[in-house]
Order: C-alpha cells, then structure tokens, then sequence
C-alpha cells in the first residue's frame, strides 16, 4: 500500500506531519510531495522540532506566480511524480492551488484522491480558494470532513459517497502542544487571565483599504478603553499603519511583535476573547474555551457562529459584537475528539481492504 501526500503551504505540511505519524505506526508507505508553492523547508521552528517534520521525497520548486501559472506548473510536475511512483492513493489538504492541482492530475490519471479538510464553504463563492475546495470535492473519493457542517454541506451539494466525519487533524496538534504552550509574553506584559483581549489582524481585504483600516483601528481604540487590547502587530499590518498614518489609533493598546505559536497560544489560553481575522486561530481559541470575534463576513468554519460561540463582525459594529456579553453554553466536540489522524488512517486502511475484497 502506498499514499502519496501533496503539500505546498505551511498548514499543510503540519496536518502531514500529523498523519505521517500515523501512518509510520501502521507500516503505510507514504511519499511525500513538496509543491514549493509558500515554504521553505529549510525553517526551522517549534513545530519541526515536535513533530519531527522530514523532508520531502520530491519538491516541485514551483515558485510563485498568478493563479493558473502556479496551477498549471504544479500539475505538469506533480504528472511525472505520479507516474513514476504509481501510489494507490494521492492525499490533498486544505484549499490552495496545491490542492486543486494534486487533485485534477490524480483525477486525470485515474488514482483515487482523498481530500483532507473537505465539505468548508465560505462566501464569496467567488475567491480562489472556494473554487479550489468544490473542484476538490467533486473529484474525490474519499472526503475527510472536520466537522458536521462540513457533511451536510457535502449532502446538499449532492455527495454523499466516501465522506467521512473524522474530526479536525489542527485539534489533534493543539492537545499535543498543549502542554508545551508558553506564557513568557504574558508574564512579562503583566497581564491578568481573563482581563485582556488579544488582537490579530493580517487578511488584505481588512489591512490595505485605507478606509477599512482606520475604521477597525477605531473600534479596537474604543474596545481598549473598556477592557486591555494585546496587539501583536503582523509585519504588513504595521506597514499599512505608518504608510496611512494611523500611529495615533493604536495609543491605549498593547502593541508588540509578533509572537512564536507557544506564546500566542498562552496568551489565547488566558485571554478574554480573541478579536481576530484568521482561520486558524478562530479554532484555536475554540480549542482553548475562548471565544472569537472574527473581523470578516463569512467564515470557512461556520459551525462556531451558528453554534453562537463565535461572532462574525465588521468595521462598523466590532466595539458592540466584542463587548456584549455571551452566555451560551461551550458546543463541544464540533471537530471531533483529537483522534482525527487515527481516524483518517483507520478509514485508508478499511478502503484498501474493502479494494482487496473486490479484487
């Protein structure tokens, strides 16, 4: 039996490093697929020294480009790959072009794909990665979803074959670094637990509109007055501050650098709520029993909404949305029990063996 992984962005090669655990326990062969569309494997941080993250068998060294160059390179790469190596099956993760890329050259060649992280669905339906994640779906015949929206979104888009709820393979990583979560930074910020509210901002759509940016600056400036706002500032973010001379508004808050993973997940473990516009770390403060204000319209990870734990919130309205006070009860195990890995490797091996069965 032989897997072959597809990885191309930093997320991706640690869900990959999670299940290549697995996999090693179970004697699967499993080659590992390098796009060079984002990382540098030669970084080297907390999670390469954890999760012993290898190198991979092949790299691509697609580089950067427009979507369909990126697209493009990587399928006429990743063919040689998969015709020279021949695995029984090709594992994508996530929603790049990456992905979308593995997925249409396995298709193509006839070898079964599974998709990790299958069934998110996010408005616009417009955005690249929404594209990536239905083309994906379509053409796979095993979908491993996160959580339970992510299959009846599935359902309602008609597949229903070869899903899977598994539970999320970032769950997985979190409770295994748990105990390793640092809390220098807040020490040495002299924070309380529960009295402060942390704040990332990176996304393009909040961070370069002028406008946009001045408005969120506002509203987090007025929040400060009422509770203490930890700010570690993303690198384009402060650019964006100076080049539209917004300095004034970030007066009253904590502003630092950005911090390691272990850090930020001490300061998410002892914060009062997390006001943020990233994907993962609406889940991670979910993981954490805290919950999210997330600065976007729509998120790939609605069943904290619609579970009412987190909040979606604009330039308009975040000092309301933040400051209001919830009282709905923790939904637990919306992405499953932490066993998510062991859960996709049980479902691959159950596949092969019901193959055999056939053949």
């Amino acid at each position: 039996m032989k897997v072959l992984s597809l990885v191309g962005a930093r997320p991706q090669i640690i869900k990959e490093a999670v299940l290549h655990r697995r996999f090693k326990e179970k004697g699967i062969k499993e080659v590992l697929v390098h796009s060079g569309q984002h990382y540098d494997y030669n970084m080297s941080d907390v999670f390469f020294e954890i999760l012993q993250i290898r190198k991979p068998d092949y790299n691509l060294n697609v580089g950067s480009g427009t979507h369909g160059e990126m697209t493009g390179k990587i399928m006429i790469e990743f063919e040689k790959v998969l015709l020279k190596e021949k695995p029984d099956l090709v594992l994508v993760y996530g929603d790049t072009n990456t992905t979308l890329a593995g997925a249409l050259v396995a298709a193509k060649l006839k070898i079964p794909v599974a998709h990790v992280e299958a069934g998110l669905r996010q408005h616009p339906k417009d955005m690249p990665e929404e594209i990536n994640r239905i083309v994906t779906d379509r053409v796979s015949q095993i979908l491993f979803c996160p959580s339970k929206l992510a299959v009846k979104n599935l359902e309602r888009e008609g597949i229903t074959e070869g899903v899977y709820f598994v539970g999320d393979v970032m769950y997985d990583l979190f409770l295994k670094m748990e105990d390793r979560f640092r809390y220098d930074v807040f020490e040495k910020l002299g924070l309380k637990e529960n009295e402060f509210i942390l704040v990332t901002l990176h996304r393009d759509f909040n961070v370069d509109d002028p406008v946009k940016l001045r408005k969120i600056l506002e509203q987090l400036k007025r929040i400060s007055r009422e509770k203490k706002v930890v700010f570690p500032i993303h690198p384009r973010t402060k650019n964006r501050v100076k080049e539209f001379g917004l300095e004034n508004l970030l007066e009253g808050m904590v502003v630092i650098d950005p911090v390691d993973y272990l850090n930020l997940m001490g300061l998410v473990k002892r914060c009062w709520k997390v006001v943020t516009d990233s994907g993962g770390l609406q889940k991670e403060a979910y993981f954490a029993g805290k919950r999210a204000i997330v600065i976007m319209p729509d998120t790939g990870w609605r069943e904290l909404v619609e579970a009412g734990w987190n909040k979606l919130a604009s330039e308009e309205n975040l000092f309301d949305v933040t400051m209001e006070e919830d009282c709905s009860e923790y939904p637990s195990g919306l992405y499953g029990d932490g066993n998510a890995a062991g859960k996709i490797v049980e479902v691959i091996e159950e596949w092969f063996r019901s193959l055999r069965g056939i053949h």
